[in-house]
């Protein structure tokens, strides 16, 4: 069961993600003529506050781990924290620059791309490593899904006149009246 518990959070984590997109989507649809992105982005960075800093605390002190931290942690969990952060911002405008049918052509780029810059930032911050070429085919692969699952996704249908009604059509009755 150890083995499974870290694919089954990044499982979780790829659910949790995946719907993120769709439900930013949602908030700033949700109230008609205001169309803010920054109010859902707002919320957001409340949801993190909430989760993070107090679930963050919380999951500490159950798992006894110590409040303090040296400068390499602090450092490198602000920085993790305003990448986080800033990605949450640019996703954010990118599905207001879009309207609602954003999610499914942003979604996949975003977690494709993540993907192959995680590879591509192991590749380079990890000593004395020699990269097996398959990564690059790899990315590749996955630049060609991003396009792929993007294309195909459903996409909401777009507004228009509604359907005119078709004439009616009137014919002569067949019954004779008695």
């Amino acid at each position: 069961m150890k083995l499974l518990l870290p694919i089954i959070f990044a499982v979780m984590t790829g659910l949790f993600w995946g719907t993120y997109g769709p439900a930013v989507g949602l908030a700033r649809e949700a109230l008609p003529g205001d169309k803010s992105p920054f109010k859902p982005y707002l919320m957001i960075g409340l949801a993190y506050l909430v989760w993070g800093v107090i679930g963050g605390a919380v999951a500490m002190r159950a798992t006894g781990a110590t409040f303090t931290y040296n400068g390499g942690q602090a450092t490198w969990g602000f920085i993790a924290g305003s990448l986080g952060a800033f990605g949450a911002l640019s996703l954010t405008i990118a599905m207001f620059s879009g309207g609602m049918a954003m999610p499914q052509v942003v979604m996949p780029i975003v977690f494709g791309t993540a993907v192959s810059v995680s590879a591509i930032v192991a590749t380079l911050t990890i000593n004395n490593v020699e990269v097996n070429p398959m990564l690059y085919v790899g990315i590749v692969g996955m630049a060609i899904c991003i396009v792929i699952v993007a294309y195909f996704t459903p996409h909401p249908k777009k507004h228009g006149p509604p359907p005119t009604p078709a004439a009616q059509v009137t014919t002569p009755s067949t019954s004779h009246p008695a």
